[in-house]
């Protein structure tokens, strides 16, 4: 009795973390393309077990013989979504960089470079990498090397400039690069009004853990985007205060405050 007793908890467990794992597979593709190619796969699956439960034969084999084909498949129809997964998995929200963006430094000018943007109505992506490295998108662009201004940020995005269209990727305190570019977003749930800065803002940090900021040539509005979502039509004084949190950074306002109050 007890050897049946611990078998089926055994089968319950891995009933219960198979059914997680597809449904979090599920999540992460509602809303694009693959979960219609999702569902195909499932019917797939059913009529092979049907097949072999119902003894028909020629079904069996046509499937059985599929079997190889549907891995590789599987591979290329989800590749987005699995390198999605795995770098989910293998983030480490306990591992941070030596260097950080420093409130005194990044930030403020940032903030004041998106801030001049808005005004002008000059069209600006401004990402923010943190623990998960962006060499490949780095790569895609120009060599930079620069140490963060809110001129430089500014010229670069200026009109007349040949690298206006890409993103300024930012490392630690250093322009890496500009004109890079960035992976458009696949989720269908979007507003048709979202330009392609925006899907480029939502689709990069559906990949990884940067912060984009996003200024609006249109409408000369600032937004940014982290782990997947857009946060659209915020002030200066919001994005500075986000971004302050996201980095884990205590504002010199903030820091002032409680020295003066643990000195009284």
């Amino acid at each position: 009795m007890p050897a049946i007793s611990i078998d089926l908890i055994v089968d319950v467990i891995d009933v219960v973390i198979v059914s997680f794992l597809l449904f979090k597979l599920f999540t992460m593709m509602k809303g694009t393309r693959a979960v219609h190619m999702f569902f195909g796969l499932i019917v797939l699956f059913i009529m092979s077990v049907a097949a072999q439960w119902l003894n028909l034969l020629a079904l069996n084999w046509i499937i059985s013989s599929l079997k190889t084909v549907w891995v590789i498949a599987f591979v290329i129809i989800f590749q987005p979504e699995l390198r999605r997964a795995l770098a989910a998995v293998g983030h480490n929200r306990f591992l941070s960089r030596l260097v950080k963006v420093q409130e005194t430094g990044v930030i403020p000018e940032i903030v004041r470079a998106a801030s001049r943007m808005a005004e002008k109505g000059v069209g600006a992506i401004i990402v923010l990498e943190k623990d998960m490295g962006l060499k490949n998108y780095i790569e895609t662009g120009t060599k930079v090397d620069a140490r963060v201004s809110a001129e430089l940020i500014e010229t670069i995005f200026s009109h007349n400039s040949p690298l206006h269209d890409g993103a300024v990727i930012i490392q630690a305190d250093r322009m890496a690069a500009a004109g890079c570019i960035l992976p458009l977003t696949q989720d269908q749930r979007l507003s048709a009004a979202l330009g392609t800065r925006h899907r480029s803002a939502i689709g990069l940090t559906e990949e990884s853990d940067a912060i984009v900021i996003v200024v609006s040539e249109e409408t000369r509005a600032i937004s940014y985007a982290t782990g997947g979502k857009l946060k659209r039509k915020i002030d200066t004084n919001t994005l500075r205060t986000d971004l302050l949190k996201n980095f884990g950074i205590v504002s010199e306002e903030k820091s002032a405050g409680a020295t003066s109050t643990a000195t009284s």
